[in-house]
């Protein structure tokens, strides 16, 4: 994807900022236009329509997710340790507020009544996400640092609807800390256990 304009960054920091306390059908370009400081009409010159917009928030977060996947790779090697850092990344981000929801999940509770176009990017952020989480169930079962009751791709998809479950009870009850509270027996589960 091509750099953007500052403005352009600020119009869709605006959108992400909007959408998560509102969601798709929350905000307009007239928010945007409040936030910003900016025409409606230079809104739509950067992005001709609310889909265009969303639709490359959503390619850009997804990026943003591949590239944070990527370093989080390099600097941990351990599958489990891996699972810990991707829950305490989430943890961090809803304590002090820096995201305090994941866009995507999100939009996914949205998902019939998006647009197909703002569809098809939420479901591939997934789909990238439970691959990945696919591939560290299987090096952490080969490694023996992960302990496995089903098969790799399913604890996947377990441990992806723990996080995004435990982010929405976080939000719901507007306690930060119950989103590790939720986490931990998982990642317990998933720990090999130790013979005496």
């Amino acid at each position: 994807m091509s750099k953007l304009s500052n403005t352009s960054d600020e119009i869709l920091t605006s959108a992400r900022n909007l959408l998560i306390s509102g969601g798709y059908n929350g905000f307009s370009y007239a928010d945007i236009s409040d936030v910003v400081g900016i025409r409606k009409a230079s809104i739509h010159h950067h992005f001709p329509s609310k889909v265009d917009l969303v639709r490359v928030l959503v390619q850009q977060y997804r990026e943003a997710g591949i590239a944070g996947v990527a370093a989080l790779e390099r600097n941990v090697s351990n599958p489990l340790d891996i699972l810990k850092a991707y829950a305490g990344h989430w943890s961090q981000c809803i304590e002090d507020a820096s995201k305090p929801f994941c866009v995507c999940a999100l939009l996914a509770g949205e998902l019939p009544s998006l647009p197909p176009e703002v569809a098809t990017e939420v479901t591939a952020f997934f789909r990238f996400i439970s691959s990945w989480l696919t591939s560290v169930m299987e090096r952490g079962a080969m490694e023996k640092t992960i302990t496995l009751s089903s098969a790799p791709d399913i604890e996947a998809d377990a441990f992806l609807a723990t996080v995004y479950g435990a982010m929405l009870s976080a939000r719901a009850y507007g306690n930060p800390t119950l989103f590790s509270t939720i986490v931990a027996p998982t990642l317990s589960r998933l720990s090999p256990i130790v013979a005496h």
